[in-house]
């Protein structure tokens, strides 16, 4: 991508404004070169924002569903046709691959402006059935009729990490818009520019002031003010724990309602009578499926003793296919990382493996490129005691860790302060059913790492606090409350 995309202003209450702090510069990741300007907004352009999204919740949660829904649907027949021209600007701000991009990147933003669309009542009210009661000193008897309402939080604020900035995004304003709710786009700093060409859309479509508004700033400064501020009900975070923990404290001091989809150390789990080759496909995700920088990603390989050898072989036979290189050609399958800081912290993981035990089998560190944030698939056998197994790298990096027992298998799996997405293999699908459930995350894959998009989504333990996905979106953006009556 050669033409340059400067943006300099935020979007409040309908109007685009100039942040208030101006702009800073976008790098692309593969070629270390300017992508374009984004706008750098002050804590006084975040109160601004949180203002207006609460003076334009009352019209928009009391808005019709069926309007509501028509201008979803609306953002999502806007973002397929402009896919041609955000798709470039996704892969240049990210360094995704033409593949992922292609597939991942902007279909699925869509994709979820698509799916809240359809009318929510069903999931947001919920009858109870009728009780029979006595009369008491404080209401005479009856026949006792409710029924549970999921009312729309208020103002919520999105904050998405850098790896999937437009589908992350998405998922979270598409169902907290549904639910009724309005929001302020928080996106990450890195790679904010296909995220406010999203939010342009949704102001082109029609949806009215006040409802979506946008922040951006390469310092937490903006952001923290929205955690703090009492005109934000709700925080939906997705990122680092070390983040997701800091907003959760902050966010006690005015009751947030919070949803943190935080980091992961996934476990894929091969078990004695495993197949081999799927197992390989999951583990070998890590290093094809934008570089190792997803949460979910396969990233400690529990073995079975006797098939640690054939794993490691089938590994080694896969990395040097996975080419390593320009995300614009179609052949790459191992694009950059975000940054210059994130490849040498992914790098210094990899040359403290061996001082602590592990050994470096596939060795990523040089994949020969002069230009560019680029790690190689690396792959290190050794211990789940190895600072590689522990901390979430967010990097091409596989850490293989044998085990003699079903039982050490599943004690490996868990020996972690993470608990998002886990895998199990087993020929014996009813085994690996059970041993799924003995896994502590919050989502099991058994033997596939494909994704249920309408199951719920979140983690266990330091990953995170909450669910969303399909209908679990809604109520993740909803408060109960319950309307009783007498007959």
């Amino acid at each position: 991508m050669s033409k340059q995309v400067n943006e300099a202003n935020l979007y409040i209450n309908g109007k685009w404004v100039p942040a208030s702090s101006g702009t800073y510069d976008i790098i692309n990741p593969a070629t270390e070169e300017v992508v374009g300007q984004a706008p750098n907004a002050s804590v006084s352009d975040a109160i601004a924002a949180a203002a207006a999204a609460k003076a334009a919740f009352p019209m928009w949660s009391a808005m019709a569903v069926e309007e509501r829904s028509a201008l979803m649907n609306k953002a999502a027949d806007a973002i397929r046709d402009r896919a041609p021209e955000l798709l470039p600007l996704v892969i240049a701000e990210t360094g995704a691959t033409a593949t992922v991009g292609s597939k991942m990147q902007v279909p699925v933003a869509a994709d979820r402006f698509a799916r809240y669309a359809r009318d929510p009542r069903a999931v947001l009210q919920t009858p109870l059935n009728p009780q029979m009661a006595q009369s008491t000193p404080l209401a005479p008897g009856g026949v006792i009729g409710g029924t549970v309402i999921h009312q729309p939080v208020g103002v919520v604020t999105c904050i998405t990490s850098y790896n999937f900035p437009m589908v992350n995004m998405a998922g979270k304003v598409a169902p907290a818009l549904a639910a009724g709710n309005t929001v302020i786009v928080k996106p990450a700093p890195q790679d904010p520019l296909a995220v406010i060409e999203l939010v342009r859309i949704l102001d082109e479509v029609g949806f009215p002031a006040g409802v979506v508004n946008l922040i951006n700033s390469n310092t937490p400064d903006a952001a923290s003010a929205l955690v703090d501020s009492f005109d934000v009900d709700m925080v939906s975070f997705t990122g680092s724990t070390q983040v997701g923990s800091k907003i959760m404290e902050a966010g006690g001091k005015t009751m947030k309602r919070l949803l943190l989809e935080l980091g992961g150390k996934g476990a894929a789990l091969v078990l004695e009578d495993a197949d081999v080759k799927k197992a390989l496909t999951c583990i070998s995700s890590t290093w094809g499926f934008h570089s190792g920088q997803i949460c979910t990603s396969p990233t400690r390989a529990v073995v079975h003793r006797s098939l640690v050898d054939e794993v490691i072989a089938g590994l080694e036979a896969i990395a040097p296919m996975l080419k390593v290189g320009d995300p614009t050609d179609p052949a790459t399958m191992v694009g950059p990382l975000i940054s210059a800081a994130q490849r040498d912290r992914v790098i210094a993981h990899i040359n403290g493996a061996e001082p602590e035990g592990g050994k470096v089998v596939i060795d990523g560190r040089n994949p020969g490129l002069d230009t560019g944030f680029y790690v190689g698939p690396t792959l290190i056998v050794g211990t789940n005691d190895l600072t590689c197994a522990r901390e979430e790298i967010f990097g091409p990096v596989i850490t293989l860790i044998p085990f003699d027992t079903e039982e050490e298998g599943i004690a490996i799996s868990n020996d972690t302060e993470f608990g998002l997405y886990d895998y199990v293999f087993s020929q014996d699908a009813a085994k690996a059913f059970e041993v799924g459930k003995q896994l502590r995350a919050g989502h099991i894959g058994i033997n596939t790492a494909q994704r249920n998009h309408d199951a719920p989504f979140g983690g266990f333990k330091m990953s995170g606090v909450g669910r969303d996905g399909g209908d679990y979106g809604l109520l993740a953006y909803s408060e109960m409350q319950a309307l009783i009556w007498s007959t």
